[in-house]
């Protein structure tokens, strides 16, 4: 049986840069499908274009050349018309500072600020971020500052937020960064769930002991290029130590035991 359409269809991209020898090409001829429903991990070290890439995807940054469609229709003419109005709807970024991306004075209200942007009315966006945090285990602490949360409950927050605008597809970028094993632990639950409830999921990582078992698709990035794309037993068969990705297998039997959630 063939494959549904991608979701997103990258063809040719790259980014360049100026810099004091001409210019730096942080992305490199990148060609890439996404299919709705996958949990893709894209593993690169630092540097390596994860975050450029995936900025670039949200519409964010202008590629230098190359073209992106999004269910079909090419991301760059979508200013001001329909398409750009959908991928805001149906994607959602949670950064790797999950403070960086907080910008109520209470939980509820940071929850309430995508779907307000939106143009919800504010009953209706209120009501909208209680069912998103209900869902990812919050609502207790609705009145509460975010200030005061943990940092796997801001992870949280910020997941909420992007549920609560109705999004299909979350870009978690460097998700384990400067969390706790317990943190680790509630990210990896809210991955699991998404997963199980079919949203598309993006995952920038190069921790791939804690998150790997969950994964579909292994894509690895080095120095603004894929170097390698396939199921995840797959490429790390191939893997070369060059491209700065450890292979977690060492340390565990196989790809569907690399995960830090004990399910």
């Amino acid at each position: 049986m063939s494959e549904a359409a991608p979701l997103f269809s990258i063809r040719g991209l790259s980014k360049i840069f100026p810099d004091s020898s001409g210019e730096y090409r942080a992305l490199w001829d990148i060609n890439l499908d996404i299919y709705e429903g996958r949990c893709l991990l894209i593993a690169g070290s630092n540097g390596s274009g994860k975050t450029l890439l995936t900025r670039i995807m949200a519409g964010l940054l202008e590629p230098s050349s190359g073209e992106i469609f999004f269910r079909g229709r090419p991301l760059r003419d979508a200013q001001g018309k329909g398409t750009e109005k959908n991928l805001r709807s149906e994607l959602g970024l949670v950064f790797q500072d999950a403070d960086a991306q907080i910008v109520g004075e209470t939980v509820a209200e940071d929850a309430a600020f995508g779907p307000e942007n939106m143009g919800f009315p504010e009953n209706i966006a209120r009501n909208m971020a209680d069912r998103a945090l209900e869902a990812l285990g919050l609502l207790d602490k609705r009145e509460s500052p975010p200030r005061r949360l943990s940092g796997g409950e801001k992870r949280r927050l910020a997941v909420a937020g992007i549920i609560a605008m109705g999004c299909d597809t979350i870009i978690m970028d460097e998700p384990f960064a400067n969390l706790d094993w317990p943190g680790v632990v509630q990210t990896l639950r809210i991955i699991a769930e998404l997963r199980q409830n079919g949203k598309t999921l993006i995952i920038l990582t190069h921790e791939l002991e804690k998150v790997l078992a969950l994964a579909d698709r292994l894509v690895i990035l080095h120095r603004g290029l894929i170097r390698d794309d396939g199921p995840p037993a797959a490429v790390l068969d191939r893997l070369d130590p060059a491209w700065g990705v450890r292979d977690p297998r060492r340390n565990y039997a196989a790809v569907e035991d690399c995960s830090w959630l004990e399910v």
